[in-house]
């Protein structure tokens, strides 16, 4: 799997998927080295609640997979890379296109590589803000992720 797992291929692939096209949901772009993702949620007549503007839940969506995703084409078929905990705080409505700049730092990647280099799981946390149009922050995500290398891989104890 991971000899396809390329930045354009998982982006040709997310953008094609039911879930994300249904909501208004596209990857803008995914950088080479898997470490910057940007998306933008469309806002569309049939993803606005009740107040016409965007709804949570698709707020919530556009940051699902991204952070797991970006840890697998980082650190490929050597490491278990999944969602385990997710928070969103609701800061105002959006009532335009919204965005998100997901970034994973040198930091966060050696955190994790010393965290689990004799086979411990970690669990990174990541924020990422989502904003309109304008900049402004309409709500901000947390996102656990669980983290472990793989047996096979594992340093000799």
């Amino acid at each position: 799997m991971f000899k396809f797992y390329k930045p354009n291929v998982v982006k040709f692939a997310l953008n094609s998927w039911p879930p994300f096209w249904g909501a208004g949901i596209k990857i803008l772009s995914i950088s080479d080295d898997f470490r910057e993702v940007k998306v933008k949620l469309k806002l569309r007549w049939w993803n606005k609640n009740a107040n016409r503007t965007q709804y949570g839940g698709s707020i919530f969506s556009m940051t699902d997979p991204v952070y797991a995703l970006m840890l697998m084409g980082i650190l490929r078929e050597r490491y278990f890379v999944w969602d385990k905990e997710a928070d969103i705080n609701f800061i105002k409505p959006g009532s335009s296109d919204l965005f998100a700049d997901f970034v994973i730092s040198d930091d966060a990647l050696a955190s994790i590589r010393h965290g689990t280099e004799n086979g411990d799981k970690v669990f990174p946390e990541f924020v990422v803000n989502v904003v309109d149009t304008d900049g402004e922050v309409v709500s901000r995500v947390k996102r656990v992720l669980y983290v472990r290398k793989k047996p096979r891989y594992r340093e000799s104890e």
